[in-house]
């Protein structure tokens, strides 16, 4: 009995290491990005940006990974607990805008940014503010 309370503590420990890894990597992102004022534009365009992520996470054309990666996201952004809970200065507001532009990263580098383009709802303004969070840049492809 000792040693499966061991293995319980180890695991609960080493889920609360990667939990801190996790919130030192979303403060520096975070801290980045707010000089940038990317999370601001980020933050303001979150309807078309959740129209945009269920677009995407239902477009048959995707690799399944990358609609799972979106669906997942969608799932987070929809459970009523942050990853960092929102009374921490700084990324406590900001996680979802993080996480959603890491992931946008990772879609565009997988799908490419014509699938951005082409299921984005919102302004041409928009679109860029989110080819910039997805790490794109202003041009348009």
């Amino acid at each position: 009995m000792n040693q499966v309370w061991s293995i319980v503590v180890a695991i609960v420990a080493g889920l609360l290491v990667l939990w801190l890894a996790l919130v030192v990597e979303l403060l520096v992102v975070g801290r980045r990005d707010a000089r940038s004022g990317q999370l601001k534009e980020a933050l303001r365009l979150v309807p078309d940006v959740v129209r945009l992520l269920k677009r995407l996470a239902t477009d048959q054309s995707l690799q399944r990974g990358v609609r799972v990666r979106l669906a997942l996201l969608l799932a987070y952004l929809a459970m009523p607990v942050d990853l960092v809970p929102d009374f921490i200065p700084v990324i406590g507001y900001a996680d979802d805008a993080i996480i959603v532009a890491l992931t946008l990263r990772s879609v565009v580098r997988r799908a490419g940014p014509q699938a951005l383009e082409r299921h984005w709802s919102g302004s041409p303004e928009g679109l860029r503010a989110v080819r910039r969070l997805a790490g794109l840049g202003d041009v348009s492809s």
